[in-house]
């Protein structure tokens, strides 16, 4: 499918679902707890777009204590049996017949995943629930017993979120305002200062932009990333949102460039859709440009500088993190530094301790080439000292770099950055203390 076929698509469910649901019950009398019961008893079979609007409407007016108190309820009272789930697997194991397989699926699944499903009827609820986990997400912290329930909506939100029920969309600047409006305010990476820098973003010939969008919340970008044409890969993103700068007819262009991906909705988290918006962007811009020889991002390095705080006293490189924290590093040192942390600085379990790293090498990708003095942001000031990062997307590779990397933690990187993460510094290693 297309993404003009997919544009039309969504434009169709956006007039197919843009009103609200007109059946939430404001008669019903009972609290939200009654009516959640009434919602996975017999009663709820027949009258559960009703009873699940009531529900909705009713967590709606909760107060941030009674959504805990409500939550607390759902992990409770909606709990499997560990005892009925033990003995039935107990008889599985020994005779497994296809009506004893089914009564322990039904035992061990928590009775909230039938509650969240009934809840998910009315037009609009899906969205609801989205919502409804942001809350529960701020909870888990001071409760993490909660996260079992937590759990349950992560099963269903990803069956309901599947790849299967996405549409790709390209934002333009012809793109109805309502939707433009939500792309500011979920930009994530690169701040969109105005509707100026919005234009210079969409506008122009050599600038894209894809998003994906779900049937259910047809106004509301899942995720969306910002695409540059370019003759060659670049070093810095000053240069690539300059206002300044001289667009590029798309035909001439040889790279495409993947400058910033945004997650739109935080009660999504856990689900993701990175991987495939890439691998359907690079389809969509492999046929609408087949001149286009390399696709790449431009990434920030947010965890570097956090890093680069844990090694001030480390006798070797002591001296270096310390003159990029203060800004007074040669840039050669930056590269080295962002080099060594992006190859080497490791979890306890095994994967890179930055969180951008683990997306683009858990795609496939390889780190292709760092680069300093490319974000002088304030915000690319403080978390990377101003250092940026290009991975690479080779079509011929990424199965492989993915697998190696799910599987042994393998991290791909040129030669070049594999030089630099070992090269000499600049800076004198620290003299020890006497």
């Amino acid at each position: 499918m297309t993404v003009q076929r997919n544009r039309f698509l969504g434009d169709l469910l956006s007039q197919l679902l843009v009103r609200r649901g007109s059946t939430r019950s404001k008669d019903d009398t009972r609290d939200i707890y009654e009516l959640s019961q009434a919602l996975l008893s017999a009663e709820g079979e027949v009258s559960g777009l009703r009873l699940a609007s009531a529900v909705m409407d009713r967590y709606a007016a909760l107060n941030g204590d009674e959504k805990r108190a409500f939550f607390v309820y759902l992990n409770t009272e909606l709990e499997i049996d560990p005892e009925n789930v033990a003995r039935l697997a107990t008889q599985y194991s020994t005779a497994p017949t296809p009506d004893l397989f089914r009564d322990l699926c039904q035992a061990a699944e928590p009775k909230r995943q039938e509650f969240f499903r009934r809840l998910n009827q009315p037009v609009g609820a899906t969205a609801d629930l989205v919502s409804m986990r942001v809350d529960l997400l701020k909870l888990l912290k001071g409760d993490p017993d909660l996260a079992r329930t937590n759990h349950d909506f992560v099963h269903l939100l990803r069956s309901w979120f599947n790849r299967g029920f996405l549409v790709l969309q390209q934002i333009s600047w012809d793109t109805p305002a309502r939707i433009l409006d939500k792309i500011v305010a979920y930009e994530a990476v690169h701040q969109i200062n105005d509707w100026d820098d919005l234009r210079r973003r969409l506008y122009p010939a050599d600038r894209r932009c894809f998003a994906f969008f779900h049937p259910a919340m047809p106004d509301e970008p899942l995720i969306f990333v910002e695409v540059a044409l370019t003759e060659t890969i670049p070093n810095s993103i000053d240069a690539v949102l300059s206002d300044s700068r001289t667009p590029l007819e798309a035909d001439q262009a040889k790279v495409a460039v993947f400058y910033s991906i945004s997650n739109c909705q935080k009660g999504l988290t856990g689900i993701s859709f990175g991987n495939l918006l890439i691998k359907q962007v690079v389809a969509e811009l492999s046929l609408e440009c087949p001149q286009l020889e390399a696709f790449v991002t431009l990434s920030p390095i947010p965890g570097l500088n956090r890093w680069l705080k844990t090694q001030t006293e480390d006798p070797e490189q002591g001296g270096a993190a310390q003159a990029v924290l203060a800004a007074t590093a040669d840039p050669e040192d930056v590269r080295a530094m962002a080099a060594r942390y992006l190859v080497t600085a490791k979890r306890g379990d095994g994967m890179p301790l930055d969180p951008v790293a683990r997306f683009h090498l858990g795609n496939g990708a390889q780190v292709h080439d760092i680069h300093a003095s490319a974000d002088t942001s304030q915000n690319g000031t403080a978390q990377s000292s101003g250092a940026m990062v290009n991975y690479l997307y080779d079509l011929t590779q990424t199965e492989r770099n993915h697998e190696d990397f799910a599987t042994a933690s393998t991290i791909a990187a040129s030669r070049s950055v594999q030089a630099l993460s070992t090269a000499a510094l600049v800076t004198k290693p620290m003299e020890p203390a006497p």
